[in-house]
């Protein structure tokens, strides 16, 4: 553009030139800051999904082992890994040379790029608002078409790798990377003047772009696993299961037994399989076969003669059913024989727990119960009351130190004990929508929710915990996100109104989620969440 000679005019374009710079100025910094929480939810997001696919791999392999026809798809692991690692390094140098560009501008991709406050690195990039360089590098000198052009080439090497018949199915199962029809049709009668690459980054700041890209990123690592998990169908591993680990197990139902009564075990191997498996497992002890039943489960027992230390040994064969290999175990176990004792034990748990009621039966063999007297010492807080079916209930207020123990104290005529405990707070509970931690989810289902739950998954008491507030953000294809602050675990009008929008491509994020279970005084910190709409 050639500079105006007319005084007036060279007076407008300059006023023109400041209104624009105060105007980049003033964008949000809360939207920048979105922008950054949405840009390392899809770090962590690629990188889960990274380590999910790194898992099969292996399985694929062994399960093309079972028939030499099936060679071919264990073959085509490696170049499908390839070329998505290639596209991956690609769309990474990519970024690293927006965020040198915009910041540094050295041609390195280093700590120079990031804003320093008071001598200390932050995560803040020094060009995040740069529009020049985006449009620049992906728009005028044509990275961007470049980019497209690889994406498209590397979703049909994916599909062009699967059978004939299969590639219309997988093209259905993987992520459609490249959208040609949302600009095209608001640009149809303007193609001349309009790209692919001019609708996704012209004149959008470094910061905005970052999550287009990673977003890429993450279409491309779902390819692949979406791929994996086609050859992982082809070979069966989906279908057979093929046992190689086995061990012994013996399952007494107690361990110490008085002198007269009878020991009882079960003992099985374990990762065992039923009969229909066709192993033919066989299972003895001390050189006596034992009855096996449908579930791969056999029973011993043998009376207690005299106090002392008894052993067992238990062997066991397997045969592989594919294979024909047969694997032979032996291990041998031990079992007590004592005279009578008194026992003190916590029902549930040999922990106690802050803010629930911790049930504890205490007994003395020979002693009526109503001469045995209980009651709480040590650290903890503890106090403890008889119930009416002859157990004990105990309550405690604060965790144990290393070291420190609540005590469990019993005594009855011409006996005296006591047993150490424990003290812990509720384990923390697990963040849920729906039934789901995270990944992909519809839209029908995702919007039918009405908030957070906690979920306290293998503790085995009857305790519940409340969601204190969490922050959630969305994430259009092609819009800027949107962030509801909400307090308590449903859903509050803000964050309703931005859930009834989910469509699907749309990414969801719910961080600092926050509650409280029994016994807290301050709020648990319960991490993030991070959902896909399908």
């Amino acid at each position: 553009m050639s500079i105006p000679k007319e005084p007036r005019q060279l007076m407008i374009n300059i006023m023109y030139l400041v209104l624009t710079a105060m105007l980049a100025l003033n964008v949000s910094a809360e939207i920048f800051n979105a922008f950054k929480i949405v840009d390392k939810g899809l770090v962590k997001s690629n990188k889960a999904l990274e380590e999910s696919n790194d898992a099969l791999p292996e399985a694929i392999r062994d399960g093309a082992k079972k028939k030499n026809t099936l060679a071919k798809y264990a073959e085509l692991i490696d170049p499908a890994r390839a070329q998505a690692g290639e596209m991956n390094k690609y769309i990474d140098d990519l970024i690293e040379e927006l965020i040198d560009q915009s910041g540094n501008i050295n041609n390195v991709f280093d700590d120079g790029d990031y804003v320093y406050r008071d001598g200390v690195k932050t995560t803040d990039l020094r060009g995040k608002k740069n529009t020049d360089v985006t449009t620049r590098i992906l728009v005028r000198e044509g990275r961007g078409e470049e980019l497209k052009s690889k994406l498209v080439g590397f979703t049909e090497n994916i599909l062009d790798m699967a059978d004939d018949e299969d590639r219309e199915s997988l093209s259905k199962e993987i992520p459609s990377i490249v959208d040609d029809k949302t600009w095209k049709d608001k640009y149809g009668d303007k193609k001349g003047e309009y790209s692919w690459s001019k609708f996704n980054f012209s004149h959008m700041p470094v910061q905005a772009v970052l999550p287009i890209l990673r977003k890429f990123q993450n279409d491309v690592i779902s390819t692949e696993s979406s791929f994996l998990n086609y050859l992982a169908g082809k070979v069966g591993t989906t279908k057979d299961l093929v046992v190689d680990k086995f061990t012994v197990v013996s399952a007494p139902e107690k361990t110490y037994v008085i002198n007269g009564e009878t020991f009882s075990t079960e003992v099985f191997l374990s990762a065992s399989a039923s009969k229909e498996s066709n192993t033919g497992m066989t299972l003895s002890v001390n050189g006596t076969p034992l009855s096996i039943d449908e579930n791969g489960v056999a029973s011993f027992s043998q009376r207690a003669n005299g106090v002392g230390k008894k052993s067992y040994t238990v062997d066991g064969t397997i045969t592989n059913p594919v294979t024909q290999e047969v694997q032979r175990f032996t291990k041998t176990y031990e079992y007590e024989v004592g005279e009578r004792s008194a026992a003190i034990s916590a029902s549930k748990m040999n922990v106690f727990y802050i803010g629930v009621d911790n049930p504890v039966e205490v007994s003395v063999a020979g002693v009526p119960s109503n001469q045995v007297q209980v009651s709480m010492g040590g650290s903890g807080g503890g106090v403890i009351k008889k119930n009416g079916d002859g157990t004990f209930t105990v309550n405690v207020t604060s965790p144990t130190a290393i070291n420190q123990f609540a005590k469990v104290n019993l005594s009855a005529p011409g006996f005296n004990a006591s047993k150490d405990f424990r003290i812990k707070r509720i384990p923390d509970p697990v963040p849920k929508l729906s039934k789901s931690r995270g990944g992909s989810m519809s839209s029908g289902e995702f919007k039918a929710q009405g908030g957070i739950i906690p979920a306290l998954e293998g503790f085995d008491f009857d305790a519940r915990c409340d969601i204190v507030g969490f922050q959630a953000v969305r994430v259009p294809r092609r819009a800027d996100p949107e962030i509801a602050i909400n307090r308590g675990g449903s859903y509050t009008p803000e964050s309703k109104r931005i859930v009834s929008k989910a469509v699907a491509g749309d990414r969801f994020f719910f961080d600092n989620i926050k509650c409280k279970c029994p016994g807290d005084i301050a709020a648990r910190d319960l991490g993030n969440m991070s959902f896909t709409i399908k």
